[in-house]
């Protein structure tokens, strides 16, 4: 009876094989990340700009 347990353990991933498929897609996978990076940085900027004025006011 053991062997039978054996040959049944051993049997089962391959009965499972052909249920059991994983295909690339066609077209390739694409991902959109909408991130505006340039306001952000353009308003860090304009605020040290500022802050730079400010602390140096009689340069300007």
């Amino acid at each position: 009876m053991k062997s039978w347990r054996k040959l049944a353990v051993a049997a089962f991933p391959l009965a499972l094989a052909g249920c059991i498929t994983i295909e690339a897609p066609d077209e390739p996978i694409v991902i959109e990340l909408n991130v505006n990076i340039r306001q952000e940085v353009i308003y860090r900027l304009a605020e040290d700009a500022g802050n730079t004025i400010e602390d140096n006011a009689d340069i300007f």
